[in-house]
């Protein structure tokens, strides 16, 4: 039984007040708040258990590299990934992105290539392609989502052409909360020969995923949003994918032999993971992802879809509200504005001295932004711990807000 209130126990900010009142943390869509099993292994690692990691031969080395490279099996796990050495860590998804796109874009691509992206996509999937357009002449190609904030398969797959070499889509939006179907994009990209990436940064937080059914050929996440630490991540590479790419960062570990004339690469995942990485930052990920795992994905899903149901109702029922995106099947995610001129900011400051915590502004998503014609929006974001007492406290603090802008 998924017992919202005894989970709630395991996070001990959840207890904190903040303005004198109860902590109602609802920017799960930027950074997710930590467990205690989380914090406790990250504390371990560091009071009892470090040391580098791969290079070493005595104990404390040999202990922190079994439970550093133990985390890849877990991640392999979560993903369902076909082999452990497709899993790369990395410090989150923007790390994870820029190494497809320096790793295997810069050896695969050439000018007049396209790369299909969503104006639904994070910067952290937008630029990294931007700087491919610029050094290589390489050319972005956007598809839009319809009025409600959905995005179907098939407006992807009409936008291939004979040119396009990579699609690079979201999962799920950080700003709308839209699913997108990236399977049958996948089928109908690998028929044509393309490759697929997806921003798995929100979608994994929320709900199981299968990159063996997807048929991704990249698919990037973030330990910060999973109840993990920040600067830890990873991202699944088809190992066809991993062979056609070049290593971008070069340094310890990353290597076979170095000579004064030549060197020569270590075998994959390590090929491209370069340097002393994060050790502490991957174990505290893999307990998360062990905590995630007890509660299991479908039973986090359902609780979060419970939330998102109320919250649909709760907000539908604001007339001088609008809420940016309701398309079906969508994320606990939404994001707002206020008639009345209340800015984003006023709103989310205002709802702080409630002791709720949103964001305000363009969410890294700017294109977005363009496409709705707005500036910004005020974005309540919920998580596992979240509830729909949550949800009535963050309407009454809307109810105030819209009394104070009349």
């Amino acid at each position: 039984m998924y017992d919202v209130n005894e989970i709630r126990k395991d996070f001990p900010i959840l207890a904190r007040k903040v303005h004198g009142k109860p902590l109602v943390y609802l920017d799960n869509g930027a950074s997710s708040q930590k467990p205690q099993v989380v914090i406790n292994a990250v504390t371990r690692a560091y009071s009892e258990e470090y040391a580098n990691v791969h290079r070493g031969l005595h104990f404390l080395s040999n202990l922190a590299t079994d439970k550093y490279e133990a985390v890849r099996g877990k991640l392999q796990a979560f993903l369902n990934a076909p082999f452990e050495d497709e899993v790369l860590f990395t410090t989150g998804a923007t790390h994870g992105l820029n190494l497809v796109s320096y790793g295997w874009g810069v050896a695969n691509l050439k000018a007049g290539d396209e790369i299909l992206l969503s104006v639904m996509e994070h910067h952290a999937n937008i630029v990294p392609w931007h700087f491919l357009r610029e050094r290589m002449g390489v050319v972005l190609k956007w598809v839009e989502p319809d009025a409600d904030g959905a995005l179907h398969a098939q407006t992807v797959i009409d936008a291939m052409t004979p040119k396009t070499r990579l699609v690079a889509l979201t999962h799920m939006s950080n700003v709308l909360g839209t699913v997108v179907d990236v399977k049958s994009v996948c089928i109908a990209a690998r028929e044509r020969g393309i490759a697929t990436c997806i921003d798995g940064s929100q979608a994994a937080v929320h709900m199981p995923v299968d990159v063996a059914d997807i048929g991704c050929d990249f698919y990037a996440v973030t330990g910060h949003k999973l109840y993990g630490p920040s600067a830890s991540g990873a991202i699944f590479i088809r190992r066809e994918r991993m062979a056609e790419m070049r290593p971008f960062m070069g340094g310890g570990d990353m290597i076979a032999e170095v000579t004064r004339d030549n060197v020569s690469y270590n075998v994959p995942p390590h090929k491209f993971e370069a340097g002393t990485p994060g050790i502490v930052q991957i174990i505290g990920l893999g307990a998360a992802i062990d905590y995630m795992t007890g509660l299991g994905m479908k039973n986090i899903a359902a609780h979060e879809a419970t939330l998102r149901d109320y919250a649909q109702s709760r907000l539908a029922g604001i007339n001088w509200l609008t809420v940016q995106g309701n398309a079906p099947g969508k994320g606990a995610i939404f994001s707002f504005t206020m008639a009345g001129g209340a800015h984003p900011h006023d709103i989310s400051t205002i709802v702080d001295q409630k002791g709720i915590a949103v964001r305000a502004g363009h969410h890294c998503a700017q294109p977005l932004m363009q496409h709705l014609g707005l500036s910004a929006t005020c974005r309540a974001s919920f998580g596992l711990y979240n509830t729909v007492e949550e949800v009535d406290k963050l309407v009454d603090a809307l109810e105030l807000c819209h009394e104070l802008f009349g």
